[in-house]
């Protein structure tokens, strides 16, 4: 991914001196001696916005595939998504020298409220005696991750909502597959294959979901990546095989099955819910009986006084816990059905039975979704020196991001999301 690196003297984007405040969302110069005066040029803003857009963009790996809409200018909270209908087949025949019914464009309006997010840095006096156009550089750049990253979430968590599914099966050392029906029952031996991507593949073409500048698209972690190139093996084509490397997509690593793949270490990763704040895996300490209603677990814990019952898998099977002492003993809802052997697994719910964080792969045909664009007013970089506001004595200024956004799925059938686990699921937390 190609790395943005921008040094500026921002004391020289100023009319007013070093007492005034640079406001690239308002345009103007504000200060403590003069407020509203002067004017920041249209080319600084300019400069000021593109900047963040530049480096906020290297982290938009889910909204790149949408249809994008512009941020709507004073016509309140509500967006417009258009969701167009394909025509039935013309099988009547046409009787001759007389003109048909003809037809009609059949488009669906999705309408959504759009959100607003933002977080700014504010840093001292003292700090900007000694080195303020360092400080506010590095508080750019950090700002502008943060911002790609929230906004990339907003999508994502989005997309990772629909309803079309497909579940990695099991598959056993000696190569037998046992289907996969629920997140729950997804193990660290559901990996994503060759063979599933060619199922995705046909599961969106049987649906006749348009590509995508001809094929699907598929966002992947890199775990599963990396799982997928191992059994794909010669059959994978890496980017530096592409015939036209100019039209390569932001994140892309390789194509196969008629998919192209953008990696991202956003992609969803549902991890079991925290049972503490610090553990959402236990592993049983020794072995406990069957209708004991406590069990010791390995990891040293602290005692916890839990609000409610937390929802677990004790060795894949459903319980809550409702107390944990300071010697790592669980205080179980239910008493246990079956033995529980030593290292067997205690985990959250939310993935898979046996712990295992379950990794998501979107695959994509066009028009699937759509979201709001981050130019033309969807993300403003703010700049505000000291003496600004509240501040009678000189001592704050702040560096700051505001963005409009919101993300709409328009044909679930054209957004397939293809669950699995990986030899690194028993590591790995919710994303």
């Amino acid at each position: 991914m190609k790395k943005f690196d921008f040094d500026f003297d921002i004391q020289l984007f100023a009319d007013g001196g070093a007492d005034y405040v640079v406001n690239s969302t308002g345009g103007h110069i504000e200060g403590g001696a003069v407020t509203n005066a002067g004017a920041l040029s249209a080319e600084m803003k300019t400069f000021y916005d593109k900047t963040l857009i530049t480096l906020a963009s290297a982290n938009l790996v889910h909204e790149q595939f949408g249809q994008k809409r512009p941020i709507p200018k004073n016509g309140g909270k509500t967006i417009e998504f258009r969701r167009f209908s394909r025509l039935p087949k013309a099988l009547k025949p046409i009787t001759e020298g007389v003109t048909p019914a003809g037809n009609k464009l059949n488009v669906t309006a999705m309408t959504c409220s759009v959100d607003q997010y933002g977080d700014y840095i504010e840093q001292t006096d003292m700090l900007e005696l000694t080195a303020i156009d360092n400080t506010i550089v590095e508080a750019t750049k950090e700002l502008a991750a943060q911002a790609g990253l929230t906004l990339d979430t907003v999508v994502r968590n989005e997309l990772v909502g629909g309803t079309n599914v497909m579940y990695a099966p099991e598959v056993d050392a000696d190569g037998e597959e046992t289907e996969v029906l629920s997140r729950a029952d997804i193990s660290a031996a559901c990996r994503l294959r060759v063979k599933d991507v060619f199922k995705a593949a046909a599961e969106l073409k049987a649906v006749n979901a348009p590509k995508i500048n001809g094929s699907y698209v598929a966002i992947i972690h890199p775990y599963i990546a990396y799982d997928l190139m191992q059994d794909a093996k010669e059959q994978w084509m890496g980017i530096q095989k592409y015939a036209d490397p100019e039209k390569i997509l932001k994140g892309e690593i390789g194509t196969l099955g008629g998919v192209r793949f953008v990696e991202s270490t956003e992609a969803k990763i549902f991890g079991p819910e925290k049972i503490t704040e610090d553990y959402s895996r236990f592993t049983v300490a020794a072995t406990a009986t069957k209708g004991a209603t406590a069990i010791k677990v390995a990891e040293p814990v602290e005692a916890h006084q839990l609000a409610s019952p937390v929802p677990v898998y004790v060795d894949g099977t459903e319980n809550t816990v409702t107390a944990i002492a300071a010697d790592g003993t669980l205080t179980l809802g239910t008493a246990l059905a079956n033995d529980v052997a030593a290292d067997a697994v205690i985990c959250g719910q939310g993935a898979g039975r046996d712990g295992s964080a379950v990794f998501c792969t979107l695959f994509i045909g066009e028009n699937a979704y759509g979201v709001t664009d981050i130019t033309g007013g969807g993300l403003e970089h703010i700049v505000k020196q000291k003496g600004y506001g509240n501040d009678p004595l000189n001592q704050r200024s702040s560096v700051g991001w505001k963005a409009t956004k919101v993300a709409k799925r328009l044909l679930e059938e054209y957004l397939l999301r293809v669950e699995s686990a990986s030899e690194f699921s028993d590591v790995v937390e919710s994303n």
